[in-house]
């Protein structure tokens, strides 16, 4: 970032922080994302079994993975996408409602 395209009022730090990926918004959505991969892998793998008490048929692990992966990737840029919003709406109001 050059001189030219700083924005005026902000430090140096400051700048150089909104660059760094919040990790109040990534744990949060990774940890979910996990959860709902495993979810979505679990259970797909169990509804492809021909019969649930025997464990012969291996069920459909490549479908249950693509499934699993789709999930993981949706609910993490979903959920990111929430958190940033509603980081930012708090920012904003704490910034238009300074405290006395």
């Amino acid at each position: 970032m050059t001189k030219d395209e700083r924005r005026p009022g902000l430090s140096e730090r400051t700048q150089m922080s909104r660059r760094r990926p919040n990790p109040w918004i990534a744990i949060p959505a990774v940890a979910l994302g996990l959860l709902v991969g495993y979810l979505g892998w679990l259970v797909t793998d169990m509804s492809c079994r021909l019969d649930a008490t025997t464990a012969i048929d291996a069920g459909c692990p490549v479908t249950a993975v693509i499934i699993g992966a789709v999930s993981l990737v949706g609910t993490i840029i979903g959920i990111a996408i929430v958190l940033s919003l509603v980081y930012r709406s708090i920012a904003e109001y704490r910034d238009s409602h300074p405290r006395s």
